[in-house]
C-alpha cells in the first residue's frame, strides 16, 4: 500500500477544479460521499436457510441442518423487516450430502448455487457432521450408513476433560475412531474438488467435530485426528475462503499454520444468555470467551487475510425479550450498541441474524452498523489530464478511503476506467490490488493506455470496480454520480 502523498489539498466549495501542471491542464474531482446502506458482495447481513425474497422465521425459533428447501418465489427480492443481503447462508448435515457411502448429493449444492445467483447472492456453506438430540436414528444424527458402521454408542466428552458447564456432553460419535476422519474428511475433500473457486460460493465453514459442527471438544482431539480433519479443508479449498469457529488454541493455531483462514462465532450478543447453566453466573461469551479467545488462540490478525463472520445468539426477538417464557434478555438500545461496537472492533464482514425480523426501533442503529461492516469504499480524490492523445497514457492519481472495518476478500474484481461517448464505450482495466485496501486511506496512482483506434472526441470518464470476465460493475461506492449500470461519472476528457 502506498503512503498518502502530500499533493495539493485545499478547502473549496466546488467538487471539481482544474489547474496546470508542466503545461498540462489537470482536472481534480472530489466526489460527494453518501450515507446510503449499500448491498455489496460478501458483506452485510446474510439470509439463513433461505434466500432473498423468502419469508422470515416466525417467533424466536429457526431451523438448520435439514436438506435445502425452497419457498415459492414471487419475483420480489426484498426481505420484509430485514436488510437486503448479498449472502445466503446454509448449514446442512453430512447425512444429507452423503446419503449413501461414497454417493454425494451434488444436485442439492448445485441447485442452491444457481438459486443464490438468481437472487443476487452468493452461497456461504457449512456441512456439519450432525446436530443435537438423544435419539440415535433421527434427523440430526450422522449418516445412517456411518452409524451402522460404528454402532449405536454415543461417545460423550468426559466431564473432567471439558469445561465444567459442559457436564460431559459433546460428541455423538467418537472422532478418534479413525473411520470418522477417513469418511468425514473424504466428504470434505470431494466437496473441495468440485466447488473450490466456484464464483457463487462465498465461503466454507471449517467444521470438524461437535453438534452443528461448532467444534465442541476439539481442544482434546489427538494431534493426528485434528490435523487430518483440518487438512481436508486447507488442502482442498485454495481459492474459496475458509472460515473457522473460535474453538481452541491448538485447532485455531494449526489452521492458521496451514492457510489464511477467517473466523466466526455463533453466539454474538450473549451478555448472559447461558449464565444460569454455568458454574460462574457472570460468564458470558461477549465478556469472556470471545475477547480472550481471539488473542489466546492467535486470531487477532486473521481478519487482514480472510473474513470474519458472526451469528446472532438467539434472535433479535429474544434480544428484546418479546416472550417471557424464552431464554430472553430484554436488551435495550445501549446493550445493542455495545454488541455492535464489539463486532466492529473484531472486524466483522458478515452477520447471520437467522432471518429474524429487525425491530423497527433498532433499524437506524442497524443501518449504521451495515455502513461499517466489511469494506466501504469512498473515492476521496481523483485527478487526471483534461486531454490525452490516442496510443498514449492517461495518467491519474486517486485517493480512496475504506470506511469499513475489513478489506474485500479474494474477489475476482478489478478497478476500471470507462470512457463513454454517444457512439463508443471503452473499458480500461487497471492492476490495482483492491484486496490490499485495508480500513483507512489508500492511494492508487497509475496510467491506462488509450487504444490507438479509439475515435477522437469528448468522453465521459467513469470509474467502477468490475467483474474480471464481464467488465460489469460489481461493487457500489459510497459516492454520488452512479449511473444505472453501476459506473460513477468523474468528469470529461478529450481524446485527441
Amino acid at each position: 500500500m502506498k503512503k498518502l502523498k502530500n499533493f495539493l489539498l485545499v478547502t473549496f466549495v466546488f467538487s471539481v477544479m482544474s489547474f496546470h501542471l508542466a503545461g498540462q491542464q489537470i482536472i481534480r474531482v472530489i466526489p460527494k460521499e453518501i450515507n446510503d446502506v449499500l448491498t455489496n458482495p460478501g458483506i452485510g447481513f446474510t439470509t439463513f436457510q433461505r434466500f432473498n425474497g423468502d419469508s422470515l422465521n416466525n417467533g424466536i425459533t429457526w431451523t438448520e441442518g435439514l436438506p435445502i428447501k425452497y419457498q415459492k418465489f414471487n419475483g420480489n427480492l426484498e426481505n420484509k423487516d430485514y436488510p437486503m443481503t448479498s449472502i445466503a447462508y446454509f448449514r446442512v448435515y453430512w447425512k444429507y450430502l452423503e446419503p449413501e457411502i461414497g454417493q454425494f448429493n451434488w444436485a442439492m449444492i448445485d441447485s442452491a448455487l444457481i438459486t443464490a445467483h438468481n437472487r443476487h447472492q452468493t452461497l456461504m456453506l457449512r456441512i456439519a457432521p450432525y446436530g443435537s438430540g438423544s435419539i440415535i436414528y433421527d434427523n440430526n444424527d450422522a449418516p445412517t450408513w456411518y452409524r451402522a458402521m460404528v454402532g449405536d454408542k454415543n461417545e460423550w466428552i468426559p466431564a473432567n476433560q471439558g469445561f465444567s458447564f459442559e457436564k460431559g456432553k459433546g460428541w455423538r460419535v467418537d472422532p478418534e475412531d479413525p473411520r470418522y476422519a477417513q469418511y468425514f474428511g473424504r466428504m470434505i475433500t470431494e466437496l473441495g474438488k468440485r466447488y473450490d473457486g466456484h464464483p457463487e460460493l462465498e465461503s466454507i465453514d471449517l467444521s470438524i467435530v461437535g453438534h452443528w459442527g461448532e467444534g465442541k471438544g476439539s481442544r482434546i482431539l489427538s494431534e493426528e485426528t485434528r490435523e487430518v480433519l483440518v487438512n481436508a479443508y486447507t488442502d482442498n479449498f485454495k481459492k474459496t475462503p475458509l472460515i473457522m469457529l473460535l474453538t481452541d488454541e491448538k485447532t485455531n493455531k494449526y489452521c492458521l499454520s496451514q492457510a489464511n483462514v477467517g473466523w466466526r462465532v455463533d453466539c454474538i450478543g450473549d451478555l448472559g444468555f447461558w449464565a444460569k447453566d454455568k458454574d460462574n453466573p457472570d460468564w458470558a461469551h461477549m465478556y469472556d470467551w470471545y475477547p480472550q479467545g481471539i488473542i489466546n488462540f492467535g486470531m487477532q490478525d486473521a481478519w487482514e487475510k480472510a473474513p470474519v463472520s458472526f451469528e446472532i445468539c438467539g434472535t433479535f426477538k429474544s434480544w428484546k425479550g418479546e416472550r417471557a417464557s424464552c431464554n430472553c434478555q430484554g436488551y435495550d438500545i445501549d446493550d445493542v450498541n455495545y454488541i455492535i461496537n464489539e463486532t466492529l472492533k473484531w472486524h466483522i464482514s458478515s452477520f447471520n441474524a437467522k432471518s429474524s425480523a429487525v425491530p423497527k426501533e433498532w433499524q437506524p442503529l442497524i443501518d449504521q452498523w451495515l455502513n461499517k461492516m466489511g469494506y466501504r469504499f469512498v473515492l476521496r480524490n481523483f485527478s487526471y489530464p483534461s486531454s490525452v492523445a490516442r496510443n498514449e497514457k492517461l495518467a491519474f492519481k486517486s485517493w480512496w478511503e475504506n470506511k469499513g472495518v475489513a478489506p474485500i476478500y479474494k474477489k475476482n474484481f478489478l478497478l476500471a476506467i470507462r470512457l463513454q461517448s454517444k457512439n463508443k464505450s471503452e473499458v480500461l482495466l487497471t492492476d490495482a490490488n483492491i484486496v490490499s485496501w485495508l480500513p483507512g486511506d489508500n492511494i492508487y496512482d497509475d496510467a491506462v493506455i488509450i487504444p490507438p483506434d479509439l475515435p477522437t472526441g469528448i468522453y465521459q470518464l467513469q470509474i467502477g470496480i468490475v467483474d474480471r470476465q464481464t467488465h460489469q460493475p460489481k461493487v457500489s461506492l459510497a459516492i454520488e454520480e452512479r449511473d444505472t449500470e453501476g459506473w460513477y461519472s468523474i468528469g470529461k476528457v478529450e481524446i485527441k
